[in-house]
């Protein structure tokens, strides 16, 4: 397990208390918040939380209050208060909120990133941005998912963009400015390496960026992990280890979560039986999706789905 619960030092405190009020004051309901600003979502929650699957989209994560855990693949994550997470590529993780009560709840702010955006402010920055060798970490593997101890200047921005929400007009002409200054302070920092790896067209990581980007699109698909390396230039072993380090699963166990959660979405949202969103997915087989189901999330799927919408319902009316 890699442990990030412990304090940051050398950064301004007030500040800190500063980002989690104003996370405070817009995250009116327990679980995500939807803001005005395009890309921010504010997140509370009173009490721990039960273990959950989900995806993650590319974003970057800071965390004012709290504290949970992150489960990708064979990876675990701990990290609380004032340390930010940043996830390069889309991934299926499991999580669950460790720290957080009704007088201290846990909050957090997440902005979504953007790939080609990236690229650009990379481009743009060319030889002023640190060489790869005083950022990079030659012992580790490029995971998809990473965090680090916050800094000053990522703090400061984040708390900016949080506090802009109070004034739209403000936020209108400001917010894309200091989201545009949250990147790059993310790609001038610790994991900035990560970032870049991810959007340079000659790197591994760019190449498993692609490979998840089809699998995505075509989870239903059967796998075909040949035509995959051959499409990005690897080989198959190299393939299989590189997505590997990324996403710490094989290309069959991620496309097993997409085709799982894109199943119970299908059922949650659109009333589907699971005969059915399992044909939908790419099961062959209805009794081999619930077990697959049921092993993910804890219960076989109308039972699962029947306590979300229970939940949906109960968020709803507070």
């Amino acid at each position: 397990m890699i442990d990030l619960h412990a304090q940051p030092t050398g950064l301004d405190m007030p500040m800190c208390r500063q980002l989690a009020d104003l996370v405070g004051e817009q995250a009116v309901n327990e679980g995500i918040n939807q803001t005005s600003i395009p890309g921010l979502e504010v997140y509370r929650t009173d009490q721990p939380t039960s273990f959950n699957s989900t995806v993650y989209e590319p974003a970057l994560c800071v965390i004012a209050q709290g504290s949970k855990t992150v489960q990708l693949g064979d990876k675990e994550i701990l990290y609380g208060p004032l340390t930010y997470m940043i996830s390069a590529v889309e991934l299926p993780v499991g999580g669950s909120v460790i720290d957080a009560t009704p007088s201290a709840p846990y909050l957090a702010a997440k902005l979504s990133l953007d790939q080609q955006e990236i690229a650009e402010l990379v481009l743009e920055l060319g030889d002023e941005l640190p060489p790869l060798d005083q950022q990079r970490d030659c012992s580790a593997a490029s995971c998809g998912l990473c965090v680090a101890p916050l800094d000053t200047g990522i703090l400061q921005a984040m708390t900016r963009l949080v506090a802009l929400l109070s004034s739209p007009t403000d936020a209108r002409i400001l917010a894309p400015l200091v989201r545009r200054e949250i990147i790059y302070r993310a790609l001038m920092g610790e994991m900035g390496w990560r970032l870049r790896d991810f959007v340079a067209t000659d790197t591994q990581a760019h190449r498993i960026s692609k490979v998840i980007a089809v699998l995505k699109d075509r989870f239903a698909e059967p796998l075909r992990v040949r035509e995959l390396a051959e499409d990005v230039n690897m080989s198959e072993s190299t393939l299989f280890h590189t997505f590997k380090q990324v996403t710490r699963m094989s290309p069959v166990q991620f496309q097993k979560k997409l085709r799982l959660h894109e199943a119970r979405r299908l059922m949650l949202t659109e009333g589907l039986e699971a005969a059915t969103a399992s044909y939908r997915v790419g099961y062959e087989s209805p009794s081999h999706f619930s077990r697959e189901y049921r092993r993910m999330f804890g219960a076989p799927p109308r039972a699962d789905v029947t306590k979300l919408r229970g939940d949906q319902a109960l968020v709803a009316s507070l």
